[in-house]
């Protein structure tokens, strides 16, 4: 026996296919609205510099110095004073950083945008190392053989060393490895401050020897390139018994381990002076 059914078309495949047009059609919007928005950034990106570069709220109208102590206010402005008016967007703020670098005192600038009209500026000044003499002129010196400034009565109170022998010429050119002996000298003696106040003048002309002179004595102690405080120390404590048998003392070389080598104004002195010096030195290591 043959049954027979009617066929529901409600259960065929192509009901489904609607459902991937709408699909296809969701796609297609989307892709049109990103193409659509990409459009108005694209645009807004070619004409939005162009509205910036003369906006006037973007006008630079304030620079904001900080960190200047000796450096004037006015040598500063004089430098990047063009800033003012220009676009902050577009300002060359490296060509100014760079204009600041001239400044002896200045070792390092940085210039900040700070929207809308506002650039900060950020000064960090040398530290001055000694007075480097060179013939009758004295120079503000820093750890890295910079010549500063010239020394004048607005750093009378500053109390430095005179620095002799930087150049290893006439000329001014400093010698790297000389400054290297007196910034290593003065480091060490900043363990020390109330020792370090009473050195006066440091000499170089030896790059392996530094000569001090003290304020209170003309006599020349070298120290060599290492262990200056020890050394220093030790000649304060040696300097009242050498002076019971030399009373003016031209230079004391402390060098040498467990020698002491005494140079007197008088030469006629040096034989005499040199066994009392031994004799001192003996006790002092005792």
């Amino acid at each position: 026996m043959t049954v027979q059914t009617s066929t529901d078309r409600r259960f065929h495949r192509v009901h489904i296919r609607p459902k991937r047009r709408r699909r296809i059609a969701a796609v297609r919007r989307r892709i049109a609205s990103a193409l659509g928005l990409m459009g108005v950034v694209s645009l807004l990106a070619f004409l939005l510099p162009g509205a910036l570069s003369t906006a006037h709220f973007l006008s630079i109208d304030t620079i904001v110095v900080e960190g200047n102590v000796h450096v004037a206010q006015g040598e500063i402005t004089a430098l990047i004073g063009q800033l003012r008016s220009q676009n902050i967007l577009l300002a060359d703020l490296e060509s100014h950083r760079q204009q600041l670098l001239t400044l002896g005192w200045v070792k390092s600038a940085t210039l900040r945008r700070v929207l809308p009209s506002t650039i900060e500026v950020d000064i960090y000044e040398r530290s001055p190392l000694g007075l480097a003499r060179f013939g009758s002129r004295l120079y503000l010196v820093d750890d890295e053989g910079v010549l500063i400034d010239e020394h004048g009565p607005g750093f009378s109170e500053a109390i430095l060393p005179i620095i002799d022998g930087l150049s290893g010429e006439p000329s001014m050119s400093v010698d790297s490895k000389r400054v290297r002996l007196v910034s290593n000298l003065i480091g060490a003696l900043e363990m020390d401050p109330a020792l370090a106040s009473q050195v006066s003048q440091i000499n170089v002309e030896n790059p392996y020897d530094a000569v001090v002179i003290l304020s209170d004595s003309p006599t020349l102690i070298h120290l060599g390139d290492d262990q200056f405080l020890r050394r220093l120390r030790e000649f304060l404590g040696l300097k009242q018994s050498l002076k019971e048998y030399v009373t003016d003392i031209d230079s004391v070389d402390l060098r040498f381990e467990h020698r002491v080598f005494i140079r007197p104004v008088n030469p006629s002195q040096d034989l005499e002076t040199t066994v009392a010096a031994r004799r001192i030195r003996r006790m002092s290591i005792q």
